[in-house]
């Protein structure tokens, strides 16, 4: 067993340098599906079958197939190589994912750190009524409002892509639909 672990865990670790590393973003998208399989192993492995198969089915297929069809849509090519260029937003969001990464630390470090409200959800009751469905009615009673702000997100993203899909060849010179 903890052989498998150790093959997941490095055909994961593996996968997401691949996502920042090629220099294709069609090879970084396929890095993220073996990314997405690998995890989904390591569940299989935590005998939590229903989860690694919402991640191959959400994620690996599903979430995957629209982020190829938008980089298929923007028609982004590879880069020459990776240069690094300092400016005032990028040193924000540097600060930004240091800032969020200190709080994901302090979460999981902190010895009261548990999934809900301490208590709510026993070792018994999750064995009653089940793990999923405990999950499920948290989602969709008490975070309902994250949900959906995340759904809204991503369909601004994928709207956006389409936008600057539109305007590339007008700018480039070519004809406007």
């Amino acid at each position: 067993m903890l052989v498998f672990f150790y093959i997941f865990a490095t055909l994961a670790v593996l996968g997401a340098l691949g996502v920042l590393l090629l220099p294709s973003p069609v090879y970084c998208a396929l890095s993220l599906v073996a990314t997405l399989i690998s995890v989904a192993g390591i569940f299989l492995l935590l005998n939590q079958e229903f989860v690694a198969a919402i991640q191959v089915l959400v994620y690996a297929g599903a979430i995957m197939v629209l982020f190829l069809f938008v980089i298929m849509l923007l028609n982004l090519r590879s880069t020459e190589g990776f240069r690094l260029k300092w400016s005032v937003p990028k040193m924000l969001g540097v600060a930004l994912a240091a800032g969020l990464l200190a709080q994901l630390v302090g979460l999981f470090t902190a010895p009261a750190a548990r999934l809900g409200p301490p208590g709510e959800y026993t070792a018994q009751r999750l064995a009653e009524e089940g793990a999923v469905e405990a999950v499920g009615n948290l989602l969709f009673t008490r975070y309902v409002l994250p949900f959906e702000v995340i759904s809204i997100l991503l369909m601004v993203a994928v709207m956006g892509a389409v936008v600057l899909a539109k305007r590339r060849p007008a700018e480039e010179g070519g004809e406007q639909p």
